[in-house]
């Protein structure tokens, strides 16, 4: 199976100097130019003089297909290359390669009444999909005798082999118990939004499991928000595929510059553009790009944002908004490398205070620890949340999120009603313990809602002067203000947690008379309790606390 290995570890000298990103593998050549004859046939059916894809598309898809579907072993009924990961910008041609593909695959199948599925995140999208692939079968007068296009079911029937292609909306349609052979994800990361993507990604995969002459691909732009639940497990699969770190069946192709390319906005230069966007001068203009650059620069770092990832792969680090919180401008880059977590904290500061942000049972807790550095007076933060079922209930958009932060460690999914009071308090009597908390004002609480806390707190010695109630609203606005200029001037360091990066990213910032507030209301289901707890902390080591005694403590 080694010579079936996929890994391109040159994959970055490949791309720059546009070589295809397709390793070289043993095809079956019979099986590979029977599918290459089959696909190059295929005309492009919403493109004037509908052109064949053997005129119209550019050798990098023609690469694609020849691994997908020279792998197959007709001997002994199995492909070898079982997956495809494409990241690809749009206006690529996707949704016009992904139909080809699945058509295709109808024409070379072997199994008789073979099940095909593509799977679009939404109606619209499964609408463009079928068009697309009934277009494709409508521009060919014998495709269209070899083939019954069922349009209010969206479903394509081979009339000789009985195969069927399904195109589906994830957002509507039931999609579990599959026993498809062959599988079309279109936008992985718009169809992760969905609470349950992780176990249909399982049943998809489960599918394969008694059909190996099957295959899953997945076509996808990056993501407009940072990648987060199955998406972001996908990509990371697929980079590991790529650069040799991991062995699986699967084809990762992903057109994406170099962290180096990227590196200050590298990725606006237009000699790069084409390494990207395969399809530059075909169904990619450049002045179209060339505009849209002005546009965006013209407009903000919004625009900027979501320019890069959805037209050159960038993935976004912050959800920046354009009534963001100024602070978010500085997040990513005051990240401490050295610092992993709440232990280093401790042992690299000689004061700590907490801050505590939570609301009702569908909403967060959040917490967190302010250290001050011993030897450089910079602010240190880690940060924890709790979420009870509720919140995974009713807001079922932000689930693969909540699951992905907690496999990361950095968000408790609470089995009981009371295990975020009981969990926070047991870390801030760790706090203490280590002689970190001071005497007075040590932990700060929004003054909603603490009654439970309070007493949880006073339970393991918490003394009372040391808890106090940080008001809210436009009375952060220190804090917001103090926050943002220690981020700017690097005196202000993180984790660099996905937790604290996905609230930062969530905040949007009022304008109140002279004061600016970050509230829950204006963030709206995007969740912001870990920086509000944040924000109560900076007002508390704003006061310039002094530890209660020197910590003497051993440290797991």
């Amino acid at each position: 199976m080694s010579a079936w290995r996929t890994a391109v570890p040159d994959w970055e000298a490949r791309i720059m100097s546009g070589a295809s990103l397709v390793p070289d593998l043993p095809l079956f050549p019979a099986e590979r130019d029977r599918a290459l004859r089959v696909f190059d046939r295929l005309r492009l059916p919403d493109v004037i003089g509908q052109p064949p894809m053997a005129e119209a598309a550019g050798d990098w898809i023609r690469d694609i297909v020849a691994a997908l579907f020279g792998s197959y072993d007709a001997e002994v009924n199995r492909r070898m290359v079982q997956e495809l990961f494409l990241l690809v910008p749009k206006k690529n041609g996707k949704s016009s390669y992904a139909a080809a593909i699945m058509v295709t695959a109808m024409i070379v199948n072997r199994r008789p009444n073979a099940e095909y599925l593509l799977i679009a995140p939404t109606m619209e999208i499964a609408g463009i999909s079928y068009r697309q692939a009934e277009g494709i079968i409508k521009a060919d007068p014998e495709l269209l005798k070899l083939f019954h296009l069922r349009d209010h079911l969206k479903t394509i029937v081979h009339r000789a082999s009985g195969a069927e292609l399904k195109i589906k909306a994830a957002d509507t349609d039931v999609i579990t118990g599959s026993k498809s052979t062959g599988i079309l994800i279109d936008e992985t990361h718009v169809f992760a939004t969905r609470s349950n993507a992780a176990d249909i990604f399982v049943e998809v995969r489960g599918a394969l499991a008694a059909r190996p002459d099957g295959f899953l691909i997945q076509i996808t732009t990056q993501s407009k928000t940072p990648p987060a639940g199955v998406f972001r497990s996908e990509l990371t699969i697929a980079r590991e595929v790529r650069d040799g770190q991991l062995d699986l069946p699967r084809l990762a192709v992903l057109y994406e510059l170099p962290e180096a390319e990227q590196a200050d906005g590298g990725w606006r230069r237009p000699e790069v553009w084409g390494r990207v966007n395969p399809n530059l001068g075909r169904s990619v203009d450049i002045q179209f790009l060339q505009n849209a650059l002005v546009t965006a620069e013209r407009t903000g770092t919004e625009a900027l944002a979501l320019l890069a990832s959805q037209h050159f792969n960038v993935e976004v680090g912050l959800a920046l908004k354009t009534d963001r919180w100024a602070g978010a401008d500085y997040w990513l880059a005051a990240t401490d490398p050295n610092l992993a977590g709440l232990d280093d904290l401790m042992k690299r500061s000689d004061v700590a205070v907490v801050g505590i942000d939570g609301g009702g049972l569908d909403d967060l807790m959040g917490l967190a620890v302010i250290g001050r550095d011993r030897e450089t007076d910079h602010w240190l933060l880690w940060s924890h949340a709790w979420a009870h079922p509720e919140v995974r209930e009713r807001r079922k958009e932000i689930v693969p999120l909540l699951e992905q932060l907690a496999d990361e460690g950095d968000l408790t999914l609470c089995r009981s009603p009371t295990q975020d009071i009981e969990d926070v308090a047991d870390l801030v009597a760790r706090v203490a313990r280590a002689g970190l908390l001071p005497p007075a004002a040590g932990v700060g609480l929004d003054p909603q809602g603490v009654s439970a806390l309070v007493d949880a707190l006073a339970a393991r010695n918490v003394d009372g002067d040391q808890v106090v109630a940080v008001p809210q609203g436009y009375r952060l606005s220190a804090a917001i203000w103090g926050a943002e200029r220690k981020l700017a001037d690097g005196t202000l360091r993180h984790c660099g947690q996905g937790l604290m990066a996905w609230a930062v990213g969530n905040a949007k910032v009022e304008q109140r008379g002279n004061a600016v507030l970050i509230t829950k209301q204006a963030a709206g289901k995007a969740k912001i309790d870990p920086l509000m707890a944040a924000l109560n902390a900076v007002i508390l080591m704003s006061r310039n606390p002094q530890a209660q005694r020197a910590p003497e403590i051993h440290f797991l």
